[in-house]
């Protein structure tokens, strides 16, 4: 529904103040608690299956049942408090590969008023460093494989390794957490307000961030998108936990819905299609949230065919991360027809889903092909011309603002950065262009921000850009995304060599691999003589593009030529 605002904003030099048009969700408001934390949230309704399995892992068949989900989690803040004399508010870090105790730890974690902060096991040891120096983090939860990645700055945390009962020297196996007994501790009173999370993003800026994330923030985006699902019987959905959990949409997307709807997760580390297919039919999977990438390899690789498909449980995938495009969502649909295709748009800075593809108790049900859905409860949205900051009515194209209590507190310790997403009003300016249509489904185009989606991952140009410069023969670059059907974007590098270098394009590509993690490497380098700039010395990466573009387009003209 289109409403305008009563509160009007000043115009532009003090001058008469303009109204907003704000769209609102065409669906009933949905009550918050105010009086919970996450952890108490999610495992309200554990006495009604405390025997139902909650969490099994794929590989080895370990699992869990909802009651011992609740009793461990309270086991492992206990110990945290207990061994580690963690304090409310201070951070400890997960890196780890998904697995069952993941969400156990998580909610350890909360029950003792600490705060939650997932790490990618693929990134950088670097990039590890930055990110636990800049958050503060006092202990670290990791497995033998990533302990290496931290070594150097393990003297000054405290080191849990989960998967040994012999950890390296300096560090404790974390069986001295789920071993420690939770009667004897008290928890600290955790309000809404009280952080939860620590997600880094790279939010719209292209660098790093800190995201502060509330109980109160995750609470409310769970009551938007659960809505529909509080009535499901227990053990009916069963959801696979493929997607990083320390993901904002792995952990809230499909760890917290999942366990809040009475459902089953069923955890697997990594992809590889025969495992994945394999997983699907063995634990009888009923939902799965994937990225394209994935949709991809189901479509087009031979070895889905060698399976029996039929004896797949699958009712509805869910395509988000980057967006699907119209022919390959056409194949899927083809190739597996009685899966539904769900998509939806988040963001960390919004606790995870924002708008949803799929809603039943929607007038509609489900949301136009192409459109990443429609408006959520509780949330209030308007598009906005980046030039002007005016508000627009349907059908017009701006930039994707959205307020509710679902956004973050801001960066941390980044004040300037908060500023500049979220405005003085409350509203989350996403950097994403696109626009509602008459119908209420929303519709994105482009992004103002200058991300590169790889796979689902997020690849901030400015941090490549950093690392391509620091090489003493390359006086200039600028990285701009290229589109791949399987990734559906790469990196691609101009790169302005010194007088007199020699460099190679392979040693470009070597020399950033060596820098960053594996989704983040540069996948293809152009050297040029110029790259255009703005007055002002900003990288004016459409023109890149588009250049870039056109000398692939020749090049391929020119092979294809010499061939004939």
């Amino acid at each position: 529904m289109e409403t305008v605002e009563h509160g009007k904003l000043p115009g532009e030099n003090g001058g008469e103040k303009q109204e907003e048009v704000i769209f609102r969700s065409e669906l009933e408001e949905v009550a918050v608690p105010s009086d919970m934390s996450l952890p108490q949230f999610v495992l309200e309704h554990v006495d009604e299956c405390p025997t139902q399995v909650a969490i099994v892992d794929a590989v080895t068949g370990k699992q869990y049942t909802h009651s011992q989900v609740r009793s461990l989690s309270r086991n492992v803040g206990a110990g945290l408090c207990t061994h580690f004399n963690l304090q409310k508010g201070e951070v400890v870090c997960l890196l780890l590969p998904n697995m069952a105790e993941y969400p156990i730890l998580v909610f350890g974690i909360l029950s003792a008023g600490g705060v939650f902060m997932g790490a990618n096991t693929s990134s950088h040891p670097d990039e590890l460093e930055k990110q636990i120096k800049h958050s503060e983090a006092k202990i670290v939860i990791t497995d033998t494989l990533s302990f290496p990645k931290i070594k150097n700055i393990a003297q000054q945390l405290q080191v849990l390794i989960v998967d040994t009962d012999t950890p390296p020297e300096g560090t404790k196996s974390s069986n001295i957490l789920f071993e420690c007994n939770e009667a004897d501790v008290a928890f600290p009173k955790i309000s809404e307000d009280d952080l939860c999370a620590l997600p880094f993003s790279s939010g719209t800026t292209g660098l790093s961030k800190g995201v502060m994330i509330t109980h109160g923030n995750l609470i409310a985006n769970l009551c938007s998108t659960l809505f529909d699902l509080d009535n499901a019987k227990p053990g009916e959905n069963v959801t696979l936990g493929l997607m990083p959990f320390f993901h904002i949409y792995g952990f809230t997307g499909i760890c917290c819905s999942a366990l809040r709807t009475k459902g089953k997760v069923v955890t697997l580390a990594r992809f590889e299609l025969c495992q994945f297919l394999d997983v699907l039919i063995k634990h009888e999977v009923t939902f799965a949230p994937i990225v394209p990438p994935i949709v991809l390899a189901l479509v087009k690789s031979p070895v889905v065919d060698s399976y029996d498909l039929s004896k797949l449980k699958l009712q509805g995938i869910m395509s988000a991360a980057a967006p699907l495009a119209p022919d390959l969502r056409r194949s899927f649909e083809e190739k597996f027809p009685q899966v539904m295709i769900q998509e939806a748009y988040g963001l960390t800075e919004h606790s995870c889903i924002t708008l949803s593809h799929c809603a039943p108790r929607h007038p509609r049900g489900i949301a136009k092909k192409g459109s990443v859905g429609f408006i959520l409860p509780n949330l209030e949205v308007k598009f906005v011309d980046p030039a002007t900051g005016k508000s627009l009515h349907r059908n017009s194209l701006g930039e994707l603002c959205v307020r509710s209590k679902c956004v973050t507190k801001g960066y941390y310790k980044n004040p300037k950065a908060t500023n500049d997403t979220i405005d003085e009003h409350g509203w989350l300016h996403t950097g994403d262009v696109g626009y509602i249509d008459d119908d209420g489904d929303i519709f994105i185009v482009e992004r103002i921000k200058e991300l590169i989606k790889y796979k689902g991952f997020q690849v901030p140009p400015a941090e490549l850009e950093a690392v391509l410069i620091s090489h003493p023969e390359i006086r200039d670059a600028a990285v701009v995304p290229i589109p791949n059907e399987e990734a559906g974007e790469i990196p691609a590098a101009c790169v302005i060599l010194t007088p007199g270098s020699i460099l190679t394009k392979d040693e470009v590509l070597k020399f950033v691999a060596s820098k960053v993690a594996s989704y983040k490497k540069i996948r293809m380098v152009e050297f040029v003589d110029t790259i255009p700039k703005s007055s002002a010395g900003k990288i004016l990466r459409r023109n890149v593009k588009d250049d870039l573009l056109k000398r692939l387009h020749q090049n391929s003209l020119t092979n294809n030529n010499s061939m004939n």
